[in-house]
């Protein structure tokens, strides 16, 4: 099996563009690094799925399974699309009801969060 160098070089920089976007502070650039994590997952599993074959259909006059498609890797991009789909509407909706109450769109860190690593790390100096 060989697999499309420019379909790979294409995964890495959709996975590498979606991590940085989701380290970023801002929710609709984590929104947009989802996504394109999401697409690249997508596009992994189709290049792994194997090469193209005829389509698996019962009753067709060649019933030989060796130059048939493996559509498992159809059905889990189409599964995963409608999770990523999910995820971003529900990502739109804490954007949403966190510009409503903030009015802005930047995370800040959380001051109780921060408190508990201060005491964290005056209980474990070790580390």
């Amino acid at each position: 099996m060989s697999a499309d160098l420019a379909l790979l070089i294409t995964i890495g920089v959709l996975t590498a563009c979606g991590v940085y976007l989701l380290l970023e502070r801002v929710v609709s650039k984590m929104l947009l690094g989802i996504i394109l994590l999401g697409n690249a997952v997508n596009l992994l599993i189709l290049t792994m799925g194997g090469p193209d074959g005829e389509p698996p259909i019962l009753g067709s006059a060649d019933t030989s399974p060796d130059g048939m498609a493996d559509p498992l890797a159809q059905a889990m991009v189409l599964t995963a699309i409608v999770i990523t789909m999910g995820v971003a509407a529900f990502v739109l909706a804490l954007a949403y009801r966190a510009y409503m109450l903030t009015t802005t769109e930047d995370v800040t860190n959380d001051p109780e969060d921060a408190q508990v690593a201060a005491r964290r790390e005056r209980e474990d100096p070790e580390q």
